[in-house]
C-alpha cells in the first residue's frame, strides 16, 4: 500500500476527467461560487500558541446544467477573484461545438468581460443588473439587452422581473453547491494544485451519483 504522503504527491499532478452524459439539446447552464475553508490548525497548535486569525478559504465557481443538474466545469479561485472575471474559463471548459443556450447568474456576473464572454458563445445572458447599474453605451457588447432589462426593472420592479423571466432558476447553482458541502466543508489539501484535484473530484463523485438516480419532488396539496 502507498503512503499517504506518497499519495499526496500524487494528487498534485492528477489529472481529473468529470464524467457527464451527452445531450442532444442545447445547454442551459446555471452559474455561482461559494467558499470553502482550508484544513484547520492542529488541537496541539492551537491550545499551545493560540489560533492565527487569519482564515484561509478557496472559492470555487461551478457552472451547473440546469436541466440534468451535473456539473459541466469547476474552477478554483482564492477570495480576491470576482466572480465575473472567472466565467470565460469556466465556458471554456464546455466543447466549442457544444451549444449554450443560456446562462444564469446573479448581480455579480453583471460585468462587461461576462457579457462578452456569453456573446462569444451565442448565449443569452439572464444577469440582473447591479442594484446601483447604469446604461451602458450602445457599443458595448451586450448593451441593448442589459439597458432593456435596467428599464424593466425600474418599470416592474425586480421582484416581478424576477419572476417573470425565470430568474429563480439560478437557485439550482445553490443546490448544487449545498450537495459539493456535504461531501466536506473544508479542503484537506494545502497545496493549491492538490487543493483543485480535490475539489474536482468532489464534482466527479457528485456526477457519479446523479447518473444514479435523482429524487423526484413532489408538492402535496
Amino acid at each position: 500500500m502507498p503512503h499517504y504522503s506518497t499519495l499526496s504527491r500524487r494528487q498534485k499532478k492528477l489529472t481529473v476527467v468529470i464524467p457527464y452524459r451527452t445531450r442532444s439539446e442545447p445547454l442551459h447552464l446555471v452559474i455561482d461560487s461559494t467558499g470553502l475553508k482550508v484544513l484547520g490548525e492542529g488541537e496541539w497548535k492551537v491550545s499551545r500558541h493560540g489560533a492565527d486569525r487569519r482564515r484561509v478559504w478557496r472559492k470555487v465557481h461551478l457552472a451547473v446544467d440546469a436541466d440534468s443538474h451535473e456539473i459541466r466545469a469547476a474552477e478554483m479561485t482564492d477570495h480576491r477573484h470576482g466572480d465575473g472575471e472567472i466565467l470565460p474559463d469556466l465556458l471554456a471548459q464546455i466543447p466549442e461545438g457544444e451549444r449554450i443556450a443560456s446562462i444564469n447568474g446573479d448581480g455579480a456576473y453583471d460585468t462587461r468581460s461576462v457579457y462578452k464572454a456569453s456573446d462569444a458563445r451565442k448565449a443569452a445572458l439572464l444577469v440582473p443588473p447591479r442594484r446601483n447599474g447604469k446604461p451602458w453605451k450602445t457599443q458595448t457588447t451586450g448593451a441593448p439587452e442589459r439597458n432593456e432589462t435596467l428599464r424593466t426593472i425600474r418599470h416592474l420592479g425586480r421582484r416581478l422581473w424576477k419572476r417573470w423571466s425565470g430568474y429563480h432558476r439560478r437557485s439550482l447553482a445553490e443546490t448544487a453547491m449545498s450537495r459539493l458541502k456535504r461531501l466536506g466543508e473544508r479542503l484537506a489539501a494545502r497545496d493549491p494544485a492538490r487543493q483543485v484535484a480535490e475539489v474536482q473530484v468532489r464534482c466527479a463523485i457528485l456526477n457519479t451519483f446523479n447518473r444514479l438516480g435523482m429524487p423526484d419532488t413532489v408538492a402535496l396539496a
